[in-house]
């Protein structure tokens, strides 16, 4: 890459993930700061975005900073056959960082080449998603104390969550160990299962959500079943409701146990659950500004 981007969790180091994680616990205590005054980013979401563009934007906002871009790429003049290499550079023109989403895996990487300014990986297909790990480790500090020897059980869309996999790679570095709970149809890619094991990272499998599965969780992470990754909506349809974490499944947990989700949920979490202490993904989408405003600033040199 010819300039500092954050493409992938793995162009991170366990020393810059936690002066990364550091950095947010700052903007925490004091989020409104002039650091961006005169620096303009633009956010590019070629798929759709609720929690990443808005708290991307509010972390420019309430650095003083500027925010350009779409959110619907049928305004855009790729519509028109603009190749994604010339909308980069021609944005590269206007903005001193480029956040973008895009469904085509590697669409970022190949961004970060093109591009004369940073490129902040919001989303590649079911590849990765960084920023996003960036703030679940956070969440997962705040809430734990630490990020090392802790027992994490991901549930649900492990085949196509991008989310399940950059934390993965990214908690390499605090010797985890992992329950994976997933249909057949939305197991664990094979890659990230070798992944587990060259890095000597203890994992199990299971095929049903249980209280026994999750006696001893940390960290529960749920994720919704993506429709939009099918293109078979038969199969998704098979899938779609295989879990709900309701409240009986969680009253023998461990008491520091806590409920992450990248959000949006669908059925996978019941609303009762909201109100359960152990419940923490609201919070989590709200760490997402200070995390970002410490990715930002990093990559600005800020």
């Amino acid at each position: 890459m010819s300039n500092k981007s954050l493409v992938s969790i793995t162009d991170y180091s366990k020393e810059k993930i936690l002066q990364i994680l550091d950095k947010a616990a700052e903007f925490e205590k004091n989020p409104n700061q002039p650091i961006l005054q005169g620096k303009v980013v633009a956010t590019l979401f070629f798929e759709p975005s609720t929690r990443t563009r808005l708290s991307f934007e509010t972390a420019v906002n309430r650095l003083g900073g500027r925010v350009i871009g779409f959110s619907d790429a049928s305004t855009t003049s790729g519509t028109k056959g603009e190749t994604l290499k010339d909308t980069i550079i021609m944005v590269s023109n206007y903005a001193d960082l480029i956040v973008m989403r895009n469904p085509i895996e590697g669409a970022a990487r190949y961004a970060a080449e093109v591009a004369k300014v940073p490129i902040v990986n919001a989303g590649d297909g079911a590849n990765q998603h960084p920023t996003q790990t960036m703030l679940d480790l956070y969440s997962i500090k705040k809430t734990q104390g630490k990020l090392e020897d802790l027992k994490i059980c991901m549930v649900g869309d492990l085949k196509y969550g991008r989310t399940i996999h950059s934390l993965i790679m990214a908690m390499s570095h605090f010797n985890p160990t992992f329950s994976f709970i997933a249909p057949e149809e939305l197991k664990l890619p094979d890659e990230y299962k070798m992944f587990c094991k060259e890095n000597n990272i203890a994992f199990t499998e299971h095929d049903e959500l249980t209280e026994e599965a999750i006696s001893d969780a940390d960290i529960l992470y749920m994720t919704r079943v993506q429709k939009e990754r099918f293109t078979d909506l038969y199969e998704y349809e098979k899938v779609k409701d295989v879990y709900t974490l309701r409240n009986k499944l969680l009253e023998n947990t461990k008491p520091n146990m806590r409920i992450l989700h990248p959000l949006p949920r669908v059925n996978e979490i019941d609303y009762d659950v909201d109100n359960n202490e152990k419940a923490y993904y609201f919070e989590q989408a709200r760490n997402g500004v200070f995390a970002r405003q410490a990715i930002i600033c990093d990559l600005l040199g800020l």
